[in-house]
């Protein structure tokens, strides 16, 4: 096992000198185990081929601006760079509230993709301008709990102080808020996916 560990930091020691082999010896010795670690976190094939870039990205602008701290511990430290990439990939995709509508389709799900080429862009800008064109049809006080649960992210109780109704109510209003918007949606004939 040290021999390993020296082997890395020699292999870095060289990438640092300028030897770019160095890097593909430490990106194939590893692989496998950074991609796996990845995967198990976010099982999608893509998005882990994604991360596992960006990892490397990662490790290459440290190295080359020579910030990496040399403690012979290069595997522990990409490992880490890994985890903080996934966490960040679940930050910036889970924005948006969910909501568990126990039919088969959430109105909301179509609004927090981030990965999205411009073709699903333009149709993600239109669905969510359709949203809220739907939104205006909903009674006003439905209207506000809604609005300020999925676009100004408050929680029930924030709303329940803020409207000063109960908790219950704020609930009671949002349930119908997303039945009402169901039924104006299955009215109008409107498809809403991207």
């Amino acid at each position: 096992m040290k021999q390993s560990t020296t082997t890395d930091a020699l292999l870095v020691s060289a990438y640092m000198n300028g030897n770019e082999s160095a890097l593909c010896d430490l990106i194939t010795r590893h692989k496998q185990r950074i991609y796996s670690f990845i995967y198990s976190k976010v099982f999608d094939r893509d998005i882990a081929e994604d991360i596992f870039q960006d990892t490397f990205i990662k490790v290459i602008k440290t190295l080359k601006k020579g910030a990496y701290n040399e403690e012979g511990k290069f595997l522990p430290w990409v490992m880490r760079i890994a985890h903080n990439l996934v966490i960040d990939h679940f930050r910036k995709n889970n924005r948006m509230p969910k909501f568990e509508n126990n039919d088969d389709f959430n109105i909301f799900s179509v609004l927090s993709d981030g990965a999205l080429n411009i073709e699903k862009q333009m149709i993600k800008g239109q669905v969510e301008s359709d949203v809220r064109r739907l939104i205006q049809e909903l009674p006003e006080d439905q209207k506000q709990v809604l609005i300020m649960r999925i676009y100004k992210d408050m929680s029930f109780k924030e709303i329940s102080e803020q409207t000063g109704v109960s908790i219950n109510t704020a609930l009671g209003r949002m349930r119908y808020a997303l039945i009402n918007l169901r039924k104006v949606i299955e009215k109008h004939n409107i498809i809403l996916t991207n």
